[in-house]
């Protein structure tokens, strides 16, 4: 029996037992991390250098690719190394600050997109004062209560876990460091439920974000379905339906991930769900945000062309 003091590593979740498998899924991840890169970095570089973008809601789109840019770099390349070089250890500093960094943008992305709901529904129900309610110096309190709601959301969570003394070992079943895998480990029932009461407050605030949000797209479709010509409704849902995939992709993964019943409950099906929440979100998102924004499109073509015509 070790308590936390002792513990000066953690071992995570392998994904796979035989070499083969483990070289197999580095190269995966390596595609997918590379891929999510380039997509999130030429949407940040295309909002930056477009006057034409420099708009709120590419405003809030380029700190949502800044989110998703941090959070797979939180996660994919510690599993790609452990991969690589056949070793499940990450050191206990590694462990702690691995769950701030992933807490603080999982939050502040959840309260972004929260807020890019608030956008849309201004934009549609409200477009006379959409100059008043978002305007420049709006836009950027906005955003900033968004990370700096993420960053006091992930300093409680991680100094709460970290202070639990733990004593069933260090084997976290998670190719990660995950919070409730880490109160796993805990000594006492007390201390498990310390944290339980955090995440309970936490899903509070996020379950009042997931009313705003479905409350402000019940009328944004109300006001669509009232618009006369088929055109301006189209664009209306073009603008619309990438955020709201966004958000379902977001909330129904993290809710299975966290909800799922016991019963059918693994390590295997674990691991798999993580992937789904953590990994996929921030490399699919330029892709649903990109494919119906012809505004968007048109900035990455040009960017496109720009640099490869200055490669030449």
């Amino acid at each position: 029996m070790s308590n936390s003091s002792s513990i000066t590593e953690f071992l995570l979740l392998a994904f796979a037992d035989t070499r083969e498998l483990q070289l197999l899924h580095f190269w995966l991840f390596l595609g997918i991390y590379l891929a999510a890169l380039l997509a999130n970095g030429l949407i940040i570089t295309a909002i930056a250098c477009d006057h034409h973008l420099h708009t709120p809601m590419y405003f809030f789109l380029l700190n949502l690719s800044l989110l998703d840019l941090g959070s797979i770099s939180t996660t994919v390349p510690k599993a790609m190394a452990n991969s690589l070089w056949d070793t499940r250890a990450i050191s206990y500093t590694g462990c702690a600050s691995q769950v701030f960094f992933f807490f603080f943008l999982m939050s502040a992305e959840y309260s972004l997109l929260t807020v890019m709901a608030y956008d849309r529904y201004v934009a549609i129900c409200q477009p006379l004062h959409y100059g008043t309610f978002l305007g420049s110096r709006a836009c950027v309190h906005m955003a900033a209560a968004a990370w700096g709601s993420g960053f006091l959301n992930a300093v409680l969570h991680t100094a709460n876990t970290f202070s639990i003394p733990l004593c069933q070992g260090n084997a976290l079943d998670q190719f990660f460091c995950e919070i409730p895998q880490i109160v796993k480990l805990s000594c006492s029932g007390s201390d498990y439920l310390r944290e339980a009461g955090l995440l309970i407050l936490s899903s509070f605030l996020s379950f009042g974000c997931f009313v705003f949000i479905v409350l402000s797209y019940v009328q944004i479709f109300r006001a669509v379905l009232r618009i006369p010509s088929e055109q301006g409704r189209h664009k209306a849902f073009s603008t619309c339906l990438p955020h709201l995939a966004v958000v379902s992709l977001f909330v129904t993964t993290a809710l299975f991930a966290h909800l799922k019943p016991p019963s059918i409950s693994s390590p295997s099906l674990d691991l798999v769900v993580a992937v789904l929440y953590s990994v996929v979100p921030p490399s699919v998102n330029p892709l649903i945000y990109s494919m119906r924004n012809q505004e968007l499109k048109e900035a990455l073509r040009t960017l496109i062309q720009w640099t490869l015509h200055h490669q030449q």
